[in-house]
């Protein structure tokens, strides 16, 4: 650093002009005469008195008196510390300026608008750690890695994972053995996607995919709006996509999180006349409180189809899907997601035995 380029980070902090060239002109001459300072610097010779008296207040200079006024640097130690002090003051500003560029704090609003993929993937993870019940994923191979441990984690505490990955060669997807650490079920989809998480069906992490002109992302805590990206999930990352593992069989009990895959099973066995029993783990409609029913399948309501047993897709289900089921209390009726008219919104169905 030149001496010109030293002036100028005295100056920065905090040192007038005149200050920092004389304090500079100080370190250069050792001890030196007020004036011979004044003739190295460029303070002027009626100004470097006082420009010497005002670095004595600040602590860089000791002044003292040898037939004229003499001037030397004082307290190296501290004026280090107070620069390197400076300096780590700056770099934690830079540090700060960068997070609350890149993860601002959410405001008690249902969606936030985000600039960086980076703030979608840190709420996503942070989301998945917290899960109760579900996460539905959709994400490509480059973030496969950083988000496995945390799925691991989550499908070891009992949290259904369905994860939707894209590649372009099908060679490069993990294993059967690995999938069965992270996920319940994984299915593989050909095309580039956005980003996609949706955990407990009251969160969602949404990012446009890389190919997209603008960065930007999307962060919803807010069961409404995220039911819209459930449906974006189900339709374009899920249901029309090959299954690559699923720890899932034909053999009782046999767990769902959705209850449009329930009837999708049980339909078939209540018009070949089986008796189906199941637990439902869900909320009451009407309290908001926590209900689990036992009971045995009694029928299947659904709207806005003529033939149900034709729906191949879970993108068919669009109008109501519920279940009734005779329970100690009666018969009950439990629907999905959003379920406003029945009983009971579902959040886990088990088909507890199939009595063929």
């Amino acid at each position: 650093m030149d001496r010109s380029e030293l002036i100028a980070v005295l100056e920065d902090a905090g040192l007038s002009p005149y200050q920092a060239d004389a304090y500079v002109a100080v370190l250069e001459l050792g001890s030196a005469p007020a004036t011979t300072i004044a003739d190295r610097s460029s303070v002027p010779d009626q100004r470097i008195y006082d420009v010497l008296r005002d670095l004595e207040d600040e602590g860089y200079v000791e002044i003292y008196e040898q037939e004229s006024l003499y001037a030397r640097a004082f307290s190296l130690d501290d004026v280090i510390g107070d620069l390197q002090s400076r300096a780590e003051r700056f770099t934690t500003a830079a540090s700060e300026i960068e997070r609350r560029w890149t993860e601002p704090e959410l405001e008690a609003s249902a969606v936030s608008i985000v600039k960086q993929f980076e703030t979608v993937l840190k709420n996503a993870q942070e989301a998945i750690r917290e899960a109760d019940s579900q996460v539905q994923l959709s994400l490509d191979l480059d973030h496969y890695d950083r988000f496995a441990p945390d799925l691991a984690a989550a499908l070891a505490d009992g949290v259904q994972v369905n994860l939707s990955l894209h590649t372009g060669d099908p060679k490069d997807l993990p294993d059967a053995d690995e999938l069965a650490t992270v996920c319940t079920e994984a299915r593989y989809r050909r095309l580039p996607s956005p980003f996609v998480a949706i955990i407990d069906r009251t969160k969602t992490c949404f990012a446009p995919h890389a190919g997209s002109t603008n960065e930007y992302g999307v962060l919803v805590d807010d069961r409404t709006h995220t039911y819209v990206f459930h449906w974006f999930f189900l339709t374009t990352q899920w249901d029309v996509w090959e299954q690559v593992y699923a720890d899932v069989d034909d053999t009782p009990p046999i767990e769902y999180a959705d209850i449009r895959y329930c009837v999708q099973d049980v339909l078939p066995l209540l018009e070949e006349g089986a008796t189906v029993t199941v637990r439902i783990v869900g909320a009451d409609t009407d309290t908001g409180e926590k209900r689990v029913v036992d009971g045995t399948v009694r029928d299947v309501l659904l709207t806005d189809t003529d033939s149900p047993r034709d729906l191949g897709s879970i993108a068919s289900y669009g109008g109501q899907v519920a279940l009734i089921v005779d329970t100690e209390e009666g018969p009950i009726e439990v629907g999905g997601w959003g379920a406003m008219i029945e009983e009971i919104e579902a959040h886990r169905l088990t088909v507890l035995s199939i009595d063929q």
